[in-house]
């Protein structure tokens, strides 16, 4: 004989009066005030969304385990990477522009946001699919998320808005032209790899500083989809990739991907031929070739997935001793955006919920707020005190800062001798992808293009294409009937 059901309460564990009526007088009248299960279950339905992330909204995301299988003890002192070492990660995949609703199927950068559970604390790395971004300074990112997502008078997405801004922000062309080529719409989840994108400071035991890049390459192979088959999709299964992700663990298939990292020494950044902390640039693997470091492996799928993937909240702020930031002013920026988008999206004390605490005790002189409910009882909750506060640590928790000196300005990076926008995605089109892919990079952003774009923008956009390569530029003029140079 099956179980009986056990019974279902209030919010405050008391036995639920009934699931299917309301109290009303008399079975054809008023329904009553003081029904208080009944208000009780509204007023919590018409609360149990939290605002939707302003980017990255559309995701999924599984646990897993984080292996050290190689030694890099010589550039940094982290436990998380110390020889051998094993931490509970999550990994939470997503789309960039799209909405909670959209298609996981569309042209958009992946995100790929890592929460390692280490024993110095919660280490978050916050990355996407590609080792770039499309812009370099943060004061553009509200501008550009903005041009990507909906028109204030119609409400729908435009590619004119979009190829406006990338035309207008020529920074954006290395990214653009991943975007557009066969890796702008990944088979799945599992097929794609990971890019920690910025430049990372590493330091180890005996304080020497590294910069480092972190590069997940999929154990599974790369797969993609051509903008058919992704429209197809889309039609057919909006939650594509979030499905895939779970149905394979779910099975026993469990994704993995190897970590590489490149490492510069500290000293070799301000005479390297670009700036190494621009987002927009790659560190060629010729020059600071890949080393291993370990294997992350997704074994075990959410248990409810608001709880522990829409709640779960990454910042590149979530650092521990041996890892620091770069100058990278992305990074910068995002040091404060991310954890602040969770304070207003989850509330101040994000980080008490189960999928963000840390594995590590937390003795912290942040006080109250909403939703608090882990407390340090008589603590003080002031330093310097007399009654056995916590007390900082200004060597193992020190921020691996970098000297800078020099005026207050808003300007763009001091220039390296290789410094320009379109070099290296120049190089990505013709050194890189074949001729098949260059006639689907073509493709795509042919169609693209003619989705409502304005002419004196595409003009723009022959001409953004034409800086890239000249060849393809062409090829996306006559593609779209603009013929000559422009």
């Amino acid at each position: 004989m099956p179980e009986e059901n056990p019974v279902s309460t209030t919010e405050t564990g008391a036995p639920a009066p009934s699931d299917a009526f309301t109290l009303s007088v008399g079975a054809d009248g008023p329904l009553l005030l003081h029904d208080h299960h009944f208000i009780g279950q509204m007023a919590h339905f018409n609360r149990e969304r939290v605002p939707e992330r302003n980017v990255h909204a559309k995701g999924g995301g599984a646990f897993g385990r984080f292996e050290v299988t190689d030694d890099v003890s010589g550039f940094t002192k982290a436990a998380v990477f110390a020889p051998g070492a094993r931490t509970e990660t999550l990994l939470r995949f997503s789309t960039v522009a799209g909405e909670q609703g959209s298609a996981d199927t569309v042209r958009d950068p992946r995100g790929f946001a890592l929460k390692f559970y280490t024993t110095e604390g919660n280490y978050d790395l916050v990355g996407n699919n590609t080792p770039v971004f499309f812009i370099r300074d943060p004061i553009k990112f509200p501008h550009f998320i903005r041009s990507q997502k909906r028109r204030p008078d119609t409400g729908m997405r435009d590619n004119d808005m979009q190829w406006d801004f990338w035309t207008l922000a020529p920074e954006s062309a290395h990214q653009v032209s991943i975007l557009f080529s066969e890796r702008g719409i990944p088979g799945t989840w599992r097929h794609m790899d990971g890019f920690g994108s910025h430049t990372y400071m590493w330091v180890n035991a005996a304080g020497e500083k590294f910069w480092v890049k972190y590069h997940f390459k999929t154990d599974q192979g790369i797969r993609t989809l051509t903008a058919a088959e992704a429209a197809t999709m889309v039609g057919e299964d909006a939650d594509f990739h979030r499905r895939d992700l779970y149905t394979a663990i779910a099975r026993g298939e469990h994704p993995s991907w190897t970590l590489y990292v490149q490492v510069m020494p500290y000293a070799e950044a301000p005479g390297y031929r670009f700036n190494p902390f621009d987002l927009t640039k790659v560190w060629p693997h010729g020059d600071y070739p890949m080393i291993r470091v370990g294997r992350l492996t997704l074994d075990r799928n959410p248990e409810n997935f608001f709880a522990q993937i829409e709640q779960a909240a990454f910042e590149p702020s979530a650092l521990v001793p041996g890892i620091g930031i770069s100058p990278d002013k992305m990074l910068l920026g995002r040091m404060f955006a991310y954890a602040d988008t969770h304070r207003y999206r989850i509330g101040p004390n994000y980080l008490q919920l189960p999928v963000n605490q840390p594995k590590v005790p937390v003795r912290t002189y942040a006080f109250d707020g909403p939703m608090r409910y882990a407390h340090t009882g008589n603590q003080p909750v002031y330093s310097p005190n007399s009654y056995g506060g916590p007390v900082a640590d200004s060597v193992r928790g020190e921020d691996n800062g970098w000297y800078s000196d020099g005026e207050m300005v808003r300007a763009a990076y001091t220039l390296h001798a290789e410094d320009d926008d379109f070099g290296q995605p120049g190089a990505l089109v013709r050194d890189v992808l074949d001729d098949a892919g260059r006639e689907r990079l073509v493709s795509n952003v042919v169609g693209h293009l003619r989705g409502g774009v304005s002419r004196p923008v595409v003009e723009r956009a022959i001409a953004y294409w034409r800086a890239i390569d000249k060849n393809v530029g062409d090829h996306i003029a006559g593609g779209v009937g603009i013929n000559g140079t422009a």
